[in-house]
């Protein structure tokens, strides 16, 4: 594996250097057609961690066999959904059973921002193997493109669901994009009602939920102009915060910074969160849209603070087309490593997947290594702990590699 030692131009307090990431690879899909969309969930209420994938034409899942090595059987639950491409996939146990609801993206065309996106809500047999039947949202804003359950209170979760465009946008003008919440009705074949979250961005790309130690839920999303926070408040019965500007920078197009904390800031594809031992956390983000840059956002006292508190620093430059982001302890360190994933603009390009690792205790100095070298073109991944043995393992889909490969965690 290729490593690679980042040094940032200021002292930091040094930790003992982490063990180097080391992974087996194992492809349990080589039919992939794009992988759009990976989620991890367990299916069939075996208590063993599965695999979700939203490809192109089909939603399958990948029972998860119990060992290293052996097959994932994988199973057609919803094919041909809509005229369009599926395009995101959620998956979560929301009401305890053990068993995860799944949640479809579909009608993917992001060059119509009128009639495009579809939201389906996926209802099991009692054999989760079969085809599971799809009820189709009546209302949802066009060019749908991420979803994910986010929990609402202590015993509620919501289905938000991220468009790319606002309705109708042309260049990133025009509308807002919608972010819209449906909670679960309890008929699930009756009518699921939106509600407005946030319309202040004009081109969005993903989001990520705060992790279970906020002790509340909410999530983040970016795009072209910045990145909010989106907070559920348990004491109004799970109503949303105002939306909060996370303090890297948030502008709206044309127009004069609205929070210019860092001018070079140029929108964000990705976004995730980490932690830094047990007071240090950081934003780690992938920029601009489909971008060339790794960045970490560092708030050493846990807090958001000001511009002065918030250090940026460009991990690297040289991803072609960065599409996935993950944060978690891989290692065992008590500190979350950033596993970034690119897929590449055209045939040929150079793809794979890397883990940066910080090296210190205010995530100045971070080292690289390359996981993946060349084999699979990441347009999506994912971390859990397939295995049992503790120690979270990448899932990853390629585009134009055309698999689904599990980085098993070796450390």
């Amino acid at each position: 594996m290729k490593t690679l030692l980042l040094l940032a131009t200021t002292a930091a307090t040094a930790i003992a250097a982490p063990p180097e990431p080391k992974f087996t690879a194992q492809d349990i899909d080589r039919a992939v057609k794009i992988g759009y969309g990976v989620a991890i969930a367990d299916v069939d209420g075996d208590k063993l961690t599965d695999i979700l994938l939203a490809d192109a034409r089909q939603i399958r899942w990948y029972k998860n066999p119990g060992k290293r090595g052996a097959e994932w059987p994988r199973y057609v639950i919803a094919e041909e959904l809509t005229k369009n491409d599926n395009v995101c996939i959620a998956a979560q146990d929301i009401d305890g059973d053990g068993k995860c609801e799944v949640a479809i993206g579909a009608e993917w065309n992001p060059g119509d921002t009128e009639k495009s996106g579809a939201v389906f809500y996926l209802i099991p047999p009692a054999d989760r193997t079969q085809k599971w039947e799809p009820v189709k949202f009546p209302s949802v804003e066009p060019t749908t493109h991420r979803m994910k359950w986010i929990r609402i209170k202590k015993s509620e979760w919501g289905l938000v669901v991220l468009p790319l465009h606002g309705r109708g946008n042309k260049n990133a003008e025009g509308e807002g994009v919608k972010v819209l919440l449906y909670r679960k009705p309890e008929d699930v074949n009756a009518q699921w009602k939106s509600e407005l979250l946030d319309d202040s961005m004009h081109a969005t790309h993903n989001l990520a939920p705060y992790p279970e130690s906020e002790n509340r839920g909410g999530f983040w999303f970016c795009g072209r102009e910045g990145i909010r926070a989106v907070g559920f408040n348990e004491a109004t019965g799970g109503g949303t915060e105002l939306p909060d500007l996370i303090p890297i920078g948030f502008r709206v197009l044309g127009k004069t910074n609205h929070f210019a904390v860092f001018p070079e800031f140029d929108g964000a594809g990705e976004v995730r969160h980490g932690n830094l031992g047990k007071v240090g956390r950081f934003f780690a983000t992938v920029e601009p849209m489909h971008g060339n840059r790794l960045v970490t956002y560092t708030y050493p006292e846990g807090g958001r603070g000001g511009a002065a508190q918030v250090p940026r620093l460009v991990l690297t430059d040289k991803l072609n087309q960065g599409h996935a982001l993950a944060c978690g302890d891989l290692l065992g360190t008590g500190s979350d490593q950033i596993v970034v994933g690119w897929r590449g603009a055209k045939p040929g390009d150079t793809v794979g997947i890397a883990v940066w690792t910080p090296l210190d205790d205010k995530g100045e100095k971070w080292r690289e290594t390359l996981v993946d070298d060349n084999q699979t073109a990441c347009e999506d991944l994912a971390l859990a702990d397939l295995d049992g043995d503790g120690k979270l393992d990448i899932v990853a889909a390629g585009r134009a590699t055309h698999n689904l490969r599990i980085l098993w965690n070796d450390r």
